[in-house]
């Protein structure tokens, strides 16, 4: 057994592989096969929400990240004590299902591909927000701090605790705190409404601009690190991301984004909506 092979990078919803291990887990079983087209939930950062579909034509009921050490035994999502990339670990994509199929048969993998485009379009969208929020808080910051790709102080990565991709939309959570604030970050007066309507203008003239998206794939494996890009009109943007995307910024629709902030001032969370 090999780290997995994946096809969803690519965009890839159907394949045909060999039924390679297989995992106990109570009632239910993990079934690893050499190639998939199916993204697992990935327990280091669980944004993107695993693929539904089939495997040799039992429904996957979820899909999960997986780990074989050099002594064979395969373990699964927070029980996983390596790293990616870690030496003598292979990382698997489990497909969990209510029965067992044969080690070495080959099968046919079909994902719920409505399902697969919604959260693509909810991940794609989670980005584009992000950098969006970005630009409208630009002048909040009193340091110099790293900025994204676009040349903006990059509010999402030194603030983020979580995101969460959902069909068509989005939630992403801000901490609003000492360590923040000692960055250069000024939340003071913060109008939320005025922000939330120069993120939606943003994200407006995107979606317009039929911007192409790609994901660069640098290998095959589950454990390849891959980037998302964007040509956004601003100028071209990449971010690490494991997850699955839409091929053009139009494919999103309208967007529309809305900001909370807690009772106690210390966190802002995103709403991004995609195709309402």
């Amino acid at each position: 057994m090999r780290s997995t092979v994946v096809t969803f990078p690519e965009g890839q919803v159907n394949g045909r592989s060999e039924i390679v291990g297989s995992v106990p887990l109570g009632v239910r079983h993990g079934l690893v096969t050499a190639e998939t087209p199916f993204h697992p939930l990935d327990h280091t950062w669980p944004d993107q929400p695993a693929d539904r579909g089939t495997i040799g034509g039992l429904a996957v009921v979820d899909c999960v990240t997986g780990a074989r050490s050099a002594g064979g035994e395969i373990l699964l999502g927070q029980d996983i004590p390596a790293r990616r990339g870690d030496e003598g670990w292979d990382w698997l994509v489990v497909h969990v299902a209510d029965a067992p199929l044969e080690i070495g048969a080959t099968v046919e993998l079909a994902v719920d591909e409505a399902y697969r485009q919604s959260l693509s379009a909810g991940h794609t969208g989670c980005h584009l927000a992000a950098l969006a929020l970005n630009a409208a808080l630009a002048d909040r910051w009193r340091k110099e701090v790293r900025t994204d790709a676009l040349g903006h102080p990059d509010f999402d990565q030194s603030a983020i605790t979580s995101s969460r991709i959902t069909p068509h939309a989005s939630v992403d959570e801000y901490r609003l705190g000492k360590s923040l604030r000692k960055k250069g970050f000024s939340a003071e007066g913060l109008d939320l409404g005025d922000v939330a309507g120069r993120v939606n203008d943003l994200l407006k003239a995107w979606v317009a601009a039929d911007a192409p998206v790609w994901i660069d794939v640098p290998g095959p494996e589950l454990t390849a690190r891959r980037t998302w890009h964007c040509a956004l009109p601003d100028g071209e943007v990449s971010i690490p991301c494991g997850g699955t995307h839409v091929e053009r910024t139009s494919r999103l629709g309208a967007m529309n984004v809305t900001l909370t902030l807690s009772e106690d001032g210390s966190q802002l969370t995103m709403h991004t909506a995609v195709g309402q």
